[in-house]
């Protein structure tokens, strides 16, 4: 695992931007997972300025988003789907029909959730997977549990995830309660893991993923076991780390 400390949210961002234009310029036809939140957007900002100054080329692209809501169509403005579209999608030369997405429309979670790991697996699998960092320590959609979810799921958000996802919707009752995402062992079967982190408010729980024992209950923890791992972080996220 490499920690790389960033000056503030910008510099995070720009590193994080560095480690994905490496694997896109090496790898053309390269498989991106794709994460949502706050924290990648200025990430994806980077990307985009990078292309239309002529530095990257997304044309052979294929990505995987990590999760979805649950009873969102994709032109709800809060759908991950709306998100990706908006923050990168529209601004970049990629194939649309080479992104995917689990479809929150689809009722019947067995279904979805097959459909979901044959998508992944018919692509190889990941070759950059971008994560970003829940306050519970979960990644994706992967809440504190009692044991490692293996693949996609269907999971219920934990109030915490409800808390701090309440802010981007009308009030906490019109955040769905369910979400489609991968699993850990899909995200682990990753051949190259990126974490960003900013924030002091961070600062506790990265500890805990990056320091402390590997547990269900912090399912961050897990990357611990990762042999190829990057962490960009700002100070303030790595403010308690020894």
């Amino acid at each position: 695992m490499r920690i790389y400390k960033t000056k503030d949210y910008e510099d995070m961002s720009r590193k994080a931007a560095n480690v994905i234009s490496a694997q896109v310029i090496t790898k053309p036809d390269c498989v991106l997972g794709l994460a949502t939140g706050s924290t990648p957007i200025g990430t994806y900002k980077q990307l985009i300025e990078r292309y239309q100054n002529g530095d990257l080329d997304f044309s052979e692209v294929k990505s995987v988003n990590l999760d979805e809501y649950k009873g969102l169509p994709k032109d709800h403005d809060q759908s991950y789907y709306y998100f990706m579209y908006t923050n990168l999608f529209k601004d970049i030369n990629i194939d649309l029909d080479n992104t995917n997405i689990p479809n929150g429309m689809e009722p019947d979670s067995d279904k979805e959730c097959d459909r979901y790991n044959k998508v992944i697996e018919s692509m190889g699998g990941v070759d950059l997977q971008i994560l970003g960092l829940g306050h519970n320590g979960h990644i994706g959609f992967n809440e504190p549990e009692e044991v490692f979810e293996k693949l996609t799921h269907c999971v219920d958000l934990t109030e915490s995830t409800i808390e701090a996802n309440k802010r981007f919707f009308a009030s906490a009752d019109d955040v769905p309660r369910q979400a489609y995402t991968m699993g850990i062992k899909t995200i682990m079967q990753a051949k190259k893991i990126l974490l960003v982190v900013s924030g002091e408010d961070k600062a506790a729980i990265l500890r805990d993923a990056l320091c402390g024992p590997i547990t269900p209950q912090v399912p961050a923890s897990i990357l611990q076991l990762h042999n190829d791992v990057i962490v960009v972080a700002d100070e303030a996220a790595l403010s308690l780390m020894d």
